[in-house]
């Protein structure tokens, strides 16, 4: 076959994507392809069920095929995210779950993974005490409340003294405290928190790892609601690369988005091409890129990493809380 052919072959199922194919005895060669960094995704799900084992195994194959495609489980969301370079391609890709797999999906924009924290201090205590005629169950916690500064995390801190309460069921409590986390006054996961036990007590016969567990739930939510909370929204920072035509466009692209320029300097090894540095909020990105190629005749891309987390407040914080109490 002459160079420069294109030949078209069928049933090559163990033959991947990258697989060089020769001649008997040549030599085995992989070719590695780069993948590209998605710069648009759709959250997905099976129209039934009984497809989600199906689904799992085209999507596995698809990313092999496709180095501009990727797939992610979002544990914060719980949505399985379809990744790809714009919304012709994905839609491809559902193309071909349907003909090739025979899989149907539903699609959803994606979720922004808002957090909350907390506004103030509070001292609560947590009481679990219930009789159902034998054993009943009694647990009872002091605990402490004040938010942390950004990106501190979760801190839990044991300050009990003289038994108040036994120390087989500390964890218990801090495990119920977690438990309540997991959902704030608003609907978002809470972070950025300290929780010191200070006191408690117990009883002899009807007090259990539950009841301690749900002593320390208790306990946070009445903390929470006293509180108060605050959104969070996470911050992306992402580097454009443009045609360097194309920098003023975006600079003003970044602002209607809620962005924030850090800066832009020549991309190294483009000729003609810059690098622009900017924070833009999650929930904006899903837009941004059609934006972005609209202004460039559709050369620019970017690459997107989490960098902090931000307080949203006024009508946009309005906005969320009432999406995600219809939601």
């Amino acid at each position: 076959m002459p160079e420069g052919d294109i030949a078209a072959l069928g049933k090559l199922d163990p033959v991947a994507a990258g697989d060089l194919l020769g001649a008997n005895g040549a030599q085995k060669i992989k070719i590695n392809f780069k993948k590209r960094f998605p710069v648009y995704q759709l959250a997905i799900a099976t129209k039934d069920r009984k497809d989600d084992v199906r689904l799992s195994g085209a999507l596995q194959k698809l990313v092999e095929e496709d180095a501009g495609l990727n797939v992610v489980h979002d544990q914060s969301t719980h949505e399985i995210l379809l990744q790809g370079q714009g919304e012709p391609h994905l839609r491809s890709v559902l193309d071909r779950l349907k003909g090739r797999f025979n899989v149907e999906v539903s699609t959803a924009p994606p979720s922004t993974p808002y957090k909350e924290s907390l506004r103030k201090n509070a001292e609560v205590r947590g009481r679990h005490k219930k009789q159902t005629g034998g054993h009943g169950q009694f647990g009872d916690c002091v605990i402490q409340v004040k938010p942390l500064p950004r990106g501190e995390g979760f801190q839990f801190v044991d300050k009990i003294t003289g038994g108040a309460i036994p120390r087989q069921w500390i964890p218990a409590v801090e495990a119920g405290v977690k438990d309540a986390m997991g959902k704030g006054a608003i609907g978002f996961p809470v972070v950025d928190v300290s929780v010191t036990l200070i006191d408690g007590s117990f009883h002899s016969v009807d007090s259990s790892e539950h009841s301690f567990q749900q002593a320390g739930r208790l306990g946070m939510v009445e903390a929470m609601q006293q509180c108060g909370s605050i959104l969070l929204e996470p911050i992306e920072k992402l580097s454009i690369y443009t045609p360097s035509s194309g920098t003023p466009k975006i600079n003003s692209a970044v602002s209607s988005h809620n962005g924030q320029i850090l800066g832009f300097e020549p991309r190294e090894g483009w000729p003609g091409w810059d690098r622009v540095d900017v924070y833009l909020p999650h929930s904006e990105r899903q837009n941004f890129i059609i934006e972005l190629r609209s202004l460039t005749q559709g050369l620019a891309t970017f690459e997107a990493e989490f960098d902090h987390m931000v307080e949203v407040s006024g009508r946009r914080a309005d906005d969320v809380a009432k999406a995600q109490s219809l939601g």
